[in-house]
């Protein structure tokens, strides 16, 4: 079959390319490997684009699953044979494997212990090739060089084959992915000697704990360059020769050919979670007329020019590459669930039409995470850069509030899997509206943020915050030791109560503060003074003895036993130690209730330990390792304290930390990535670094009614961004160098700065905001007049 490139093809990749030099430059530096023992499913997903649907990578453990449903699964540095290339790779959800063999067939991947037990494939790193848009690998077991790339939902492969009678291509469809859980439903067939189609249908474990009724399909159409010479099927009962089609658990195709040395087989594949129509259509709108080569060449060039909207410019090659793949990761991490005709899946398998809610283009539906954290990193990037991706998000939001009433925190395909069983949605969304991006209806909006802040009554489980009742009626949610594992159920909330008490307690003080800015932006006065209170529900657990989050009961009374470093008990992945610098809102009120002296003191010698263990978990290689340390960058909850020192009168002391923390806890290699084997959900990691690394940062998510820009230690002699609302920011720090992460003085368009904070409106005008670094701190400079922190 003749594939061709049209004209307006040709012109479209050669626009995108129009980057130069300096743009090849930008994609040099990123390196997918980084960071891939113990990463997450979606994390290793180079062929594909920003935000896209169709993420095929590798998979060396994918078919294995996981226990908890969230672990590490998918690539493994550590791991040396490849099972197959799958296409989907989104929060809870995987599928759609490919693997090219020769030899005697096999329809089981095999083990990683015993290769030789099924088709996987024995590779050597030196023959893989990892960039943006791009993955290539020599199959050694089988001496082929399978190659794969992406549009937004199209998912290309070119298998280049030795001379074999015996060469295969197997579609396993029926096997469970990475997050997906079990396969439920599955069916493949060839619809013609070269084309494919089916769909695959799982019940993640996320959504039969959060959204027991929902379900996640996956639909494919594919093309294929050359038809097989014959075709088989298999299910997990096994092989049958000449049969065109299977169905159920386990089932695949396997296209037999016999090949010449250096033979290429090209396959395009549409995808989509709404119908196998759909999946066609995706397909023939995105790569009608695209070949492989004509595909990698787009998609290089769309990560050229987005990565490029933040040029950075200096000496040090490591920084860069930290920069550029955390920003790889973070236009990565979520990814679109509509399709080209504006279907996204809704709920229970139904299919829904996304509709222009505001001003400019009709959104993308998105699949993504809690955004729990997210606030402190993606959201901010987004802001700046990419407020599109901001506006989806919200967007998405709103349409799943219209469909099922509630926000929800973690979303596969309108399934709510919230994992952290909080939702902190609302406050993004105030963060977008403060932030000025409101392609949406503010009203039903605002009407949502409220909503999941104040009502309970008939709340769904998946939305998280089924405390929010005990958090109303007692300015705090008591803690519930024996909701620890309450009737099988572990770590439980409900309108009593709740296990993770101080946690909730800290975030839906920080949340209710989202929302009463919103409201006093809009002029809901009473709603403002109803969630205004509630944001100082911090109050309540700050115990005035030993000056430590503590967690309290329903009578009022602290809990007895408390150690503030043990994990879990009253804290959500982390303890007292790191929750209780948690008052992102109001850090001045923080720093008054614990005396100033004190609270330097302790957040200094905070980090200071901390050091010691690469300010996380140290090098175990494990999500969880930093959990009952003094401070752990490897997780959310922390993100915001090494910036607190500005509300405190030492900005050098966030400058210094912030510098220490990039240096140190980032890494370039494969198991010293983020952390060591930590939890980087979705880009969030890799954001914090990017926009840290620039000196830029809000503790407070953009949520004032009026949101600053507080200052750090730039890392970069030059940084040049192109703002979300089209102007240019110039980021300079003269005398730049490792040991010199101190500012001596700062001024914005010529003019002195003798704060370390700014508006954000002010920043967002663009123009050239200029540092002069030292090797050590002026202690005059930023410490006058501290960030607001007005209530």
């Amino acid at each position: 079959m003749k594939m061709t490139f049209t004209a307006s093809a040709w012109s479209l990749a050669l626009l995108l390319a129009a980057g130069g030099a300096s743009a090849q430059n930008v994609l040099n530096y990123v390196n997918p490997n980084i960071g891939t023992a113990h990463s997450r499913w979606f994390f290793y997903t180079p062929a594909a684009v920003p935000y896209g649907m169709a993420k095929l990578a590798p998979s060396t453990n994918g078919h294995y699953g996981n226990a908890s449903g969230w672990e590490a699964v998918g690539y493994d540095t550590r791991q040396n044979s490849i099972e197959g290339f799958v296409h989907f790779h989104e929060w809870q959800v995987g599928g759609v494997s490919f693997m090219p063999t020769t030899g005697e067939l096999r329809t089981q991947p095999g083990d990683l212990d015993k290769p030789a037990s099924g088709y996987r494939s024995h590779f050597d790193r030196k023959n893989q090739v990892a960039e943006p848009g791009y993955y290539r690998v020599l199959l050694d077991d089988y001496g082929i060089t399978a190659e794969l790339t992406a549009t937004k939902r199209v998912g290309f492969h070119r298998y280049t084959f030795p001379k074999n009678d015996q060469a295969h291509i197997l579609l396993d469809i029926g096997n469970k992915q990475g997050e997906s859980g079990e396969v439920t439903g599955a069916s493949i067939r060839m619809v013609d000697a070269t084309h494919v189609e089916g769909f695959v249908s799982t019940y993640p474990k996320y959504v039969k704990t959060y959204d027991p009724a929902g379900k996640v399909n996956m639909y494919f159409f594919g093309e294929i360059s050359k038809a097989p010479a014959s075709v088989g099927a298999f299910t997990a009962a096994g092989a049958q020769l000449n049969t065109k089609s299977a169905t159920g658990k386990g089932a695949g195709l396997v296209l037999n050919y016999q090949t010449t040395a250096q033979e290429k087989i090209e396959l395009k594949v549409g995808l989509s979670y709404t119908s196998i129509a759909n999946a066609k259509a995706n397909l023939l709108a995105e790569a009608k007329s695209l070949t492989f080569d004509q595909a990698r060449t787009a998609a290089q060039a769309t990560w050229q020019r987005e990565l490029g909207k933040i040029a950075v410019e200096g000496p040090d090659e490591q920084n860069k590459t930290k920069f550029y793949t955390g920003l790889f990761h973070a236009l990565l991490g979520r990814g679109i669930a509509s399709d080209v005709s504006g279907a996204y899946p809704k709920h229970g398998g139904q299919v829904g039409q996304l509709v222009a809610s505001g001003p400019g283009p009709k959104p993308e539906f998105m699949n993504t995470d809690a955004i729990w954290g997210g606030y402190w990193n993606i959201t901010q990037l987004w802001a700046l850069s990419y407020p599109e991706w901001y506006g989806n998000y919200v967007n998405t939001q709103l349409q799943v509030y219209r469909d099922k009433g509630w926000f929800g925190d973690g979303l596969v395909n309108s399934e709510y899997v919230s994992g952290v069983g909080t939702n902190f949605v609302g406050l993004a969304v105030a963060g977008a509206y403060q932030a000025g991006i409101r392609n949406y209806d503010v009203n039903l909006a605002y009407q949502a943020v409220r909503a999941n802040e104040l009502k309970y009554r008939n709340r769904a489980f998946g939305s998280g915050k089924m405390d929010v009742k005990a958090f109303t009626q007692y300015g705090y949610v008591p803690f519930r030791d024996d909701y620890k594992e309450y009737k099988g159920e572990w770590y439980k909330t409900d309108s009593t109560g709740a296990y993770f008490a101080n946690s909730h307690t800290l975030e839906y003080s920080y949340s209710a503060f989202a929302a009463a800015q919103m409201a006093k932006s809009l002029g809901k006065q009473a709603d403002y003074e109803q969630l205004i209170k509630l944001s100082n529900g911090w109050k309540n657990i700050l115990n005035p003895q030993n000056k430590l989050m503590q967690p309290k009961l329903a009578d009022g009374t602290f809990v007895g036993n408390f150690n503030p470093f043990e994990p879990w008990r009253g804290f959500q992945e982390g303890n007292a130690m790191q929750y209780t610098f948690y008052v992102p809102q109001n850090p001045a009120g923080l720093v008054a209730a614990l005396g100033r002296d004190k609270f330097n003191n302790r957040l200094d010698s905070l980090f200071t330990a901390s050091a010691k263990t690469g300010f996380g978990g140290g090098k175990e290689i494990d999500a969880f390792a930093g959990i009952k340390a003094i401070y752990n960058h490897g997780n959310q909850p922390c993100l915001h304290i090494s910036w607190l020192f500005n509300f405190s009168g030492q900005p050098w002391l966030t400058q210094k930390w912030t510098r220490q923390i990039c240096d140190e806890f980032y890494g370039t290699e494969p198991i010293h990535g983020y952390g060591y084997g930590q939890d980087e959900d979705q880009g969030q990691l890799g954001s914090w670094y990017v926009i840290t690394a620039l000196g830029l940062f809000d503790v407070k998510g953009f949520t004032d009614g009026r949101p600053i820009i507080e200052l750090g230690s730039p890392m970069f002699s030059k940084a040049t961004i192109q703002l979300g609302n089209k102007k240019q920011l110039v980021i300079e720090a003269k005398n730049t160098a490792k040991q010199n992460v101190y500012v001596q003085a700062a001024e914005l368009n010529g003019q002195p700065l003798a704060n370390c904070w700014l508006y954000r409106d002010e920043l967002m005008q663009g123009g050239r905001l200029v540092f002069t670094m030292g090797p050590q701190p002026n202690k005059t400079w930023g410490t006058k007049t501290p960030p607001p922190s007005a209530q």
